[in-house]
């Protein structure tokens, strides 16, 4: 089996968000796996230059961008047994950052075709063509186009995965002919609500369409979470399905983490006191251990469920002695609340802006409760580190976050959860967790069960094997 995983960024080289993260682990987890998974993206300017210098040049070849051709230059590098390439053209790529210019469209149609057109270069005939969100999402169009009824392609499968159906693609329907390429008897396929929507050409001609949580697959069929894409995506439901994301636990694991005070696991959980003491020490926090610490390490946006805590969150302050620390940057709104609530229960309440990875595993290790009061979450990744390390989660019922954390009111619950999005039903659930951990016996029952769930990628590389056998028939 042999997988070409196409993805506009990838750690450790260069990310932006989740899709980094994704596809610099899951590829990994499946060649462990004895998958042939090879990935490709864009050489860009930010790539650091330590891996640059060591990367094969392979060959170069004109790609056709609607009615001209571009130079290709194709190059390698391996990272743990797996095989990247990097697509470059200077003009495209040579530039500061990674999205927000004004030809993104041109940009990442000239990488969608370049995909296909490197193939037979390169000697790589893939049985999955497994492509990741808008900036690919060009790919199984050009594919259907152009490639399906030539031989040496006609028996490749392509994969689409939504990571978040908010970004699609969306451009003036000029560009179809001059700058995307697509004939005019076709326009069809890529046009949506009178304009380009990259994301709906993949769903039209991809085999296979994914999200990043199971739930995540059904919530984008409403008009509530689908920005729009509901009525084509009913209509193709037939080919779609979701798949949970994982986390890297060998980076994230509280027995060798370098960045946390103190190791510990879920048998022996002794340092996660220490974490705690030294994590209310460092944000001038009472050092109290019998005081409830709430964590959240978000953007500040209001996808996160912010307005949720604006709404709730004094009231918590007053009703119970907790602590409560947020480590995050972004809208100006949020921000200025935060640094308010800061003043306001000074030695309670610390607000830390911007993002410090090793804070944010600080305090992921040093709280007890974490708390993710999403409005949306396709998958969500901080409350599956929370758990392993012990941060007991409070999630409302959403996406990935249903798909991860069930309620301890199960005796095999994670965590504590609350399903419609309204303050006074977070507020419930943050105080059915302050009365799990005034009881420190069961809490440490709890504490150990999360510590013990399995988010890793080979449980979800388990499930992409499936999912591409099922569709080449291997």
């Amino acid at each position: 089996m042999k997988v070409l995983y196409c993805t506009s960024e990838a750690q450790p080289f260069i990310a932006t968000g989740g899709l980094g993260d994704v596809a610099g682990s899951l590829p990994q987890a499946l060649r462990q796996r004895l998958i042939g998974c090879r990935v490709v993206m864009p050489l860009y300017e930010d790539i650091p230059q330590e891996y640059r210098d060591n990367m094969k040049f392979l060959t170069s070849l004109s790609v056709p961008v609607a009615w001209r051709r571009q130079y290709c230059g194709i190059f390698e590098y391996k990272v743990g047994g797996v095989i990247y390439y990097f697509i470059d053209n200077q003009y495209y790529f040579k530039r500061s950052g990674i999205y927000g210019h004004y030809d993104d469209a041109e940009r990442f149609a000239f990488f969608s075709r370049a995909i296909l057109e490197m193939l037979p270069c390169i000697d790589f005939q893939p049985d999955v063509i497994h492509c990741n969100d808008w900036q690919t999402a060009l790919t199984p169009v050009y594919f259907q186009l152009f490639y399906v009824h030539n031989e040496w392609y006609s028996q490749i499968k392509t994969l689409f995965t939504i990571h978040n159906i908010q970004y699609q693609g969306k451009y003036g329907l000029e560009l179809t002919r001059d700058v995307l390429g697509i004939p005019d008897s076709e326009v069809s396929l890529i046009e949506y609500d009178k304009c380009v929507n990259f994301l709906k050409g993949a769903v039209e001609c991809s085999h296979w369409i994914n999200t990043v949580s199971p739930t995540y697959a059904q919530e984008i069929l409403n008009p509530w979470f689908s920005h729009g894409l509901d009525r084509i995506l009913r209509e193709r439901s037939w080919k779609l399905s979701g798949i949970l994301n994982g986390i890297d636990t060998k980076s994230y694991d509280p027995a060798s983490d370098p960045d946390i005070f103190a190791p510990y696991n879920a048998d022996d959980p002794a340092g996660k006191a220490v974490n705690k003491q030294k994590l209310q020490e460092r944000l001038g926090l009472e050092q109290n251990p019998s005081l409830p610490l709430i964590g959240m390490v978000t953007r500040l946006v209001a996808q996160k469920g912010l307005d949720l805590v604006k709404e709730g969150l004094e009231q918590l302050l007053w009703e119970t002695n907790l602590q409560f620390v947020i480590l995050g940057s972004g809208d100006w709104e949020y921000e200025s609340y935060f640094r308010d609530m800061q003043e306001k229960f000074p030695g309670r309440l610390v607000a830390c802006h911007g993002f410090v990875p090793e804070l944010s595993r600080k305090i992921y290790a040093g709280s007890d409760i974490f708390l993710m009061p999403s409005k949306s979450e396709p998958c969500g990744l901080s409350q599956m580190i929370a758990l392993r390390y012990g941060s007991i989660p409070v999630v409302r019922e959403t996406g990935g976050l249903r798909d991860s954390i069930t309620d301890s009111g199960d005796e095999k619950g994670n965590g504590f959860t609350f399903s419609s999005y309204h303050s006074g039903d977070m507020i419930h659930a943050v105080h059915r967790a302050l009365s799990g951990y005034a009881n420190p016996e069961g809490w440490q029952i709890l504490m150990k069960r999360a510590m013990k769930c399995d988010n890793s990628w080979g449980a979800s590389a388990k499930q992409y094997i499936h999912l591409y056998r099922e569709l080449t028939g291997q």
